[in-house]
């Protein structure tokens, strides 16, 4: 068998110079031998790198040797062998649902799956990492001596016992699972007998190429641009055309990035290679690149899951978990239906209007015609319990393309891809169909499905033609024609040591077999590291903190600097990046003054005439602007929500009471019929029932000593609307919480507070401070004026205090009648004012402004006179 000879290139040899070299000297060989060069082939260790390697033997002229990478050529050989279906086959998706198949038949495994199903998740995803580890490692071995490798890891194996026994359980069972995998697409390349195999090293070695070399029986040539294990930066650390950045903070990195970006471009330095070391720090490099309208080849892809096509499928399957509007997460729902097709804008302003309890609702009607188709368009997934994988698959595409989605997805490069991943399309080959057709689960296990093959599939985006920046990973950065390499995130979080291991497989084990360890990842990223030096020119980049924890330098940067300490050389210099500043002199805005003759609201309510008399622009926001600030939907109930709930519980009670009955009975089950109707959490009302449980008796014993007043509820939550002569043609309208009739005709307004009762009782104490009694009060006619309750002077008015020490707490509005009166000549006179024209001005002042939702509207930090 004739042995590998290895040729090196110059010590200290460049980027540029490489492909020259490999071409030069690969022709040399051959022709000294004899051996035609169309009948030899040339192994590449990535596809990136055969354009370049190309093209320099083009120059040269002549026959020249196949050039190809590993798997390429395999891939020109034909088809792999199809995936036998149970078998590890190296694709994640597919291979979870075949461990979990494999495990479920263990009985150990069924009694975890039962006890603790996110625990079983986390074992299934470790067998599954550890099979495909040791299947990769195998296949790096000729078929000829993989038999050895799988008899010398099943000699190291530990024994099951001990506290790590389940550990080495999963380990035993994922390496014979692995050992029966189907033979990788690479075994058909052993079959050939080229007239030489020519093979570069380059980032380490290609443990396909070594083992075509030394099995085929023909003259093979090795050539060795990795430096000595030893020292990797030795010849390369004299280098001169390396700069060293120090920025700040997160977005100074990118900025400083970008810069170097531009200005490379700007200098004819194209192509350039940016660097992924961090992904979020590239992102953020990618936008400011695309605000100069910069495009970008990007290498690296992202997450599938990230993409807009995925999150319609997500928001989808998350939209049939709810049964109800009322039941949940109605923000889930929301974010379905605004990227449905069916949802017209109209009636999906008002729908969401109607959840968030706005005041202003377009159009109640067809807010709820969409609701009720939405529900329809959802029963294909209504049906309880578990189906298998394919059967949610098959319903879930019905569903996608009933309203014309799968339509727009296949239309979508990220759509088809999202597809794709999921078997929408295609139906998956045979292997699949049998591991999804074995799988059963619901709905909400279905959801977790998608979310973790989505998150575990990358999206690559098409590429642009033009475009002279290539977003690459660190291992498929070096060796290529770059006029400049910037690469951010060269510090030691981010240019550390790698990728963690695999959880069941030891660091010593993994090397004595020759599997993936530290120190060969280690060796690895210090010679990329050392062959980005060899550019034209090399920028990195690092920040001086990420948050609040500090970054120093990648180790692989500090052994660069010391190599060139050993070579008596100083350091590259560190500099600092200070971003570009411009100075602006301070603009200040007048205060706004708006007016709206013409658009004045009709009728007005209380909590608008509230608004009005806090700050006219305020009331020039929420009344004219109809701006309503969007309340979460799902952020859990707080104390607001109790109110809503107290209040609907306590008109429930009296309106339905049964005087002749239980009235504490009756008051727990309004409780239980508000709770249901709602939809509400029992989980999350706890501790709010628990307050009404020690209110429920006081507020009975209240009702009691009014009743024995000769005090009884009239009506409640009833909506009123009146039109006071005063107030030249306005409306008034308002909604009141209670209304009692009392002895000798009188009346009596209430309105239910969960707020703090020394509060109320300072709004009372300055009765022409009240907004809201004395304007309930006129609505009813109390401030003498033509309302519709007939109260005048026989009216009153309190505030009662639900959730105050001694509640309830009767605080009664003392001069409501006079206030009312007052109310109503001062409204009528400034309406009128308002429709002449006059300014709603914002005023700036007081405690309103500290919680204004319109103080970004009206810009009050920004005027001349603050």
């Amino acid at each position: 068998m004739p042995a590998i000879e290895e040729i090196c290139p110059p010590p200290a040899w460049r980027t540029q110079e490489l492909w020259p070299w490999v071409a030069t000297t690969s022709r040399a060989w051959l022709d000294a031998r004899s051996i035609a060069a169309r009948d030899s082939i040339l192994l590449l260790p990535f596809a990136a790198l055969l354009p370049p390697a190309r093209q320099a033997f083009a120059v040269l002229g002549g026959w020249q040797p196949r050039i190809e990478t590993s798997l390429t050529l395999a891939a020109s050989l034909g088809p792999p062998l199809a995936d036998t279906a149970g078998l590890c086959s190296g694709q994640t998706v597919l291979d979870k649902l075949a461990a979990k198949a494999l495990l479920q038949r263990q009985a150990w495994a069924q009694r975890w799956l039962q006890d603790d199903t996110a625990g079983f998740e986390r074992i299934v995803a470790s067998l599954v990492q550890a099979a495909q580890t040791l299947r990769a490692g195998a296949f790096e071995h000729a078929p000829s001596r993989r038999a050895a490798f799988w008899d010398r890891a099943r000699a190291n194996l530990a024994t099951p016992t001990g506290p790590a026994a389940l550990e080495a359980l999963l380990l035993q069972v994922a390496l014979e699972w692995a050992a029966q995998s189907t033979p990788p697409a690479t075994d058909t390349l052993f079959m050939l007998r080229p007239a030489a195999w020519l093979a570069l090293q380059l980032g380490g070695p290609d443990p396909v190429a070594e083992g075509l070399m030394q099995d085929s029986g023909v003259p093979a040539l090795r050539l060795q641009a990795d430096a000595a294990a030893t020292e990797p930066f030795a010849a390369v650390c004299s280098q001169p055309s390396v700069q060293r950045w120090l920025c700040e903070d997160f977005e100074a990195e990118a900025q400083a990035a970008a810069t170097h970006i531009l200005q490379g471009l700007n200098a004819g330095k194209a192509p350039v290679a940016l660097v992924a070391l961090d992904r979020a720090l590239v992102r953020r490099v990618r936008a400011l690149l695309e605000r100069q309208q910069v495009p970008l080849v990007d290498e690296t892809g992202w997450v599938l899951a990230t993409t807009r096509a995925a999150a319609r499928i997500v928001a989808l399957l998350r939209a049939a978990q709810q049964s109800s509007p009322q039941a949940a997460a109605q923000d889930a729902l929301l974010d379905w239906l605004k990227d449905w097709p069916g949802a017209p804008p109209l009636a999906l302003e008002s729908l969401e209007a109607q959840w968030r309890g706005r005041r202003h609702v377009a159009n109640p009607q067809a807010a709820q015609q969409l609701w009720q188709r939405a529900q329809a368009h959802l029963t294909a997934f209504a049906q309880g319990g578990k189906l298998t994988l394919l059967q949610w698959l098959q319903r879930l595409h019905g569903v996608l393309q009933a309203d014309g989605t799968l339509e727009r997805l296949l239309a979508d490069a990220a759509g088809a891809q999202v597809l794709t991943a999921l078997h929408l399309q295609d139906g998956g080959s045979a292997a699949w169909q049998q591991a999804a057709g074995q799988t059963r689960l619901g709905l909400s296990s279905l959801l977790s499905w998608v979310q973790a093959t989505l998150e575990e599939s990358p999206y690559l985006p098409l590429p642009d033609e033009a475009a002279q920046v290539v977003l690459t990973p660190l291992a498929r950065a070096f060796g290529r024609p770059f006029g400049l390499v910037v690469m951010p995130g060269a510090d030691h979080l981010h240019l550390g040591n790698g990728q963690s291991p695999p959880a069941l497989i030891s660091d010593a084990w993994a090397a004595d077999l020759g599997l993936d360890h530290a120190a060969a990842r280690r060796t690895r990223q210090h010679q990329a590291v050392a062959h980005l030096v060899r550019a034209d020119e090399l920028v990195m980049l690092r920040r001086h903190r990420d948050d609040d924890e500090p970054l120093t330098d990648s180790p692989s940067v500090e052994w660069l600097l010391q190599c060139r300490l050993r070579a008596q050389l100083p350091p590259w210099p560190l500099h600092t990046w200070l971003p570009q500043t411009q100075t602006l002199d301070v603009q200040s805005v007048p205060r706004p003054m708006p007016t709206a003759a013409q658009h004045l609201p009709d009728p007005l309510s209380a909590t608008q005439l509230e608004a009005l008399r806090a700050c006219p622009y305020r009331f020039f926001a929420r009344a004219v602007l109809r701006l309503d600030e969007a309340q979460e939907l799902d952020a859990g109930l707080a104390k607001r929500d109790y109110g809503d709930w107290l209040h609907a519980v306590l008109h429930h009670f009296h309106s339905t009471r049964d005087y002749r009955g239980d009235a504490a009975l009756q008051l727990h089950a309004a409780a239980e019929h508000v709770t249901k109707q709602q939809g509400l959490d029992d989980g999350e009302l706890l501790p709010w029932r628990a307050s009404f449980e020690g209110f429920a008796p006081d507020y009975l014993a209240w009702c009691a000593l009014r009743e024995g007043q000769g005090w009884y509820w009239a009506d409640g939550e009833s909506d009123h609307r009146s039109a006071p002569p005063e107030l030249g043609g306005l409306r008034l309208r308002g909604r009141i919480d209670r209304l009692d009739h009392g002895p000798d005709e009188q009346q009596q307004v209430l309105d239910y507070k969960t707020g703090s009762a020394p509060a109320l009782k300072k709004k009372v104490a300055d009765p022409l401070e009240d907004t809201q009694l004395a304007f309930y009060a006129a609505l009813l006619g109390g401030g003498g004026g033509g309302g519709g309750g007939g109260g005048g002077a026989n009216l009153g008015a309190a505030y009662v205090a639900l959730d105050a020490p001694g509640a309830p707490l009767e605080i009664p509005h003392e001069r409501v009648h006079d206030s009312a009166v007052t109310l109503l000549h001062n409204v009528g006179s400034e309406w009128q004012r308002l429709r002449e024209g006059a300014a709603m001005p914002a005023l700036g002042e007081g405690a309103v402004c500290e919680t204004c939702e319109a103080r970004g509207l009206c810009r009050r930090d920004q005027w001349e006179a603050a």
